[in-house]
């Protein structure tokens, strides 16, 4: 099931919460640390820097072949315009029939550009298209330095990215269950094909759970990975980093002793009462809509503010009527609103069939 989670604002990188610039000594040209729940950045270098990024472009490609509503069971025929593409691949042959869902594999794993090409053409009928789809999709989520010019990350004028912005595509990488799924598999095998996870971090760092490496000449390593420990998600990007499995390591370390996560919100939970008039029941629960997650830094106070726009309900009043909001501050500084709303129905007293046994056997049903 998809998580959802308070939307929390850019108000995290200012004041007494600005992200720590020189927390870890990396070997990368760029570097950010990121929570994965709010976007908060805990240490950052050059975050905002343009650069070319390789393979890791792959996880745009993966996120919108798996946004198109194709069937990861439907047999593609490979085009003889998607073989023979340089690099690594998976060696595809014109005529062959493969899963999308071995393709998406294959690309995410082995890193096969090949299968990026047909992945796009497939998914889009034709890698123009699929790009553009790149490129709104990137709008989407806010990547304000990035631009794509292919699906598979080979040096291309027009294709680049920042550390920050390939942060937020983990992000959403993340929400995504089944890419969460194959971004996690260390190996994998479609019809004699093994697919080995290049990724050596799932087995060298206890709570990795994936992401995608990347490598060509001018954008040097590249890496996105992910790891999670004790409910905190963390999101690491270096960019031209010969040092980056380290790098990585020494950075989630960081984060992982440095912060906590936080939950002041969980959906359902009551925050208080609401008294109602025309009801058979005096008083309606109000309760969080969604999730809030934080990421906390050791000494900082997390706060938060109730404000209500009904002071009395008047029935019928139904389940999940928006009621207010609470205002979530980490030492004063607001970082997460989430909406109030009705905990359960109100019926009518004056409603037919609605006395008040009828009222008690509907709240029983659920």
């Amino acid at each position: 099931m998809k998580r959802m989670y308070a939307v929390l604002f850019a108000a995290l990188l200012v004041a007494g919460m600005v992200p720590t610039a020189a927390a870890v000594d990396t070997s990368a040209s760029s570097m950010v640390l990121m929570d994965a729940a709010s976007g908060r950045v805990l240490c950052q270098s050059n975050a905002h820097e343009r650069r070319p990024i390789a393979s890791i472009t792959k996880l745009m490609t993966a996120l919108v072949a798996l946004e198109s509503g194709h069937d990861l069971e439907e047999e593609v025929t490979i085009d003889p315009a998607w073989t023979g593409v340089e690099g690594s691949s998976l060696y595809l042959r014109a005529g062959e029939t493969i899963s999308l869902k071995a393709l998406l594999y294959g690309l995410l794993l082995r890193s096969g550009n090949d299968a990026a090409i047909a992945v796009a053409g497939y998914c889009a009928g034709s890698v123009e298209a699929f790009v553009g789809r790149m490129n709104e999709k990137a709008a989407q989520l806010g990547m304000k330095n990035s631009h794509f010019a292919n699906p598979n990350g080979l040096d291309e004028e027009g294709h680049y990215s920042t550390a920050y912005d390939m942060a937020l595509l983990g992000q959403a990488c993340l929400q995504q269950e089944q890419l969460r799924e194959m971004m996690a598999t260390k190996s994998i095998t479609f019809d004699q094909r093994v697919m080995t996870n290049h990724n050596k971090l799932l087995w060298r760092y206890d709570g990795c759970i994936g992401m995608k490496t990347g490598y060509t000449e001018k954008s040097g390593r590249t890496l996105v990975s992910a790891a999670e420990r004790d409910g905190l998600t963390l999101v690491c990007v270096t960019l031209n980093d010969p040092n980056d499995w380290a790098d990585h390591a020494a950075l989630f370390d960081f984060g992982f002793e440095t912060y906590r996560a936080e939950r002041p919100l969980e959906a359902g939970q009551p925050v208080g009462y609401l008294p109602a008039v025309n009801s058979l029941v005096p008083v309606c629960p109000i309760v969080a809509q969604y999730d809030a997650v934080l990421c906390v830094g050791a000494g900082e106070q997390v706060s938060q503010e109730l404000t209500l726009t009904k002071e009395v309900l008047e029935a019928p009043v139904p389940v999940g009527t928006e009621v207010g909001e609470v205002v979530i501050r980490v030492d004063g500084v607001e970082c997460a609103r989430v909406s109030l709303v009705t905990g359960q129905q109100m019926p009518d007293n004056l409603a037919p069939h609605q006395g008040f046994l009828g009222w008690w056997f509907q709240t029983l049903a659920g």
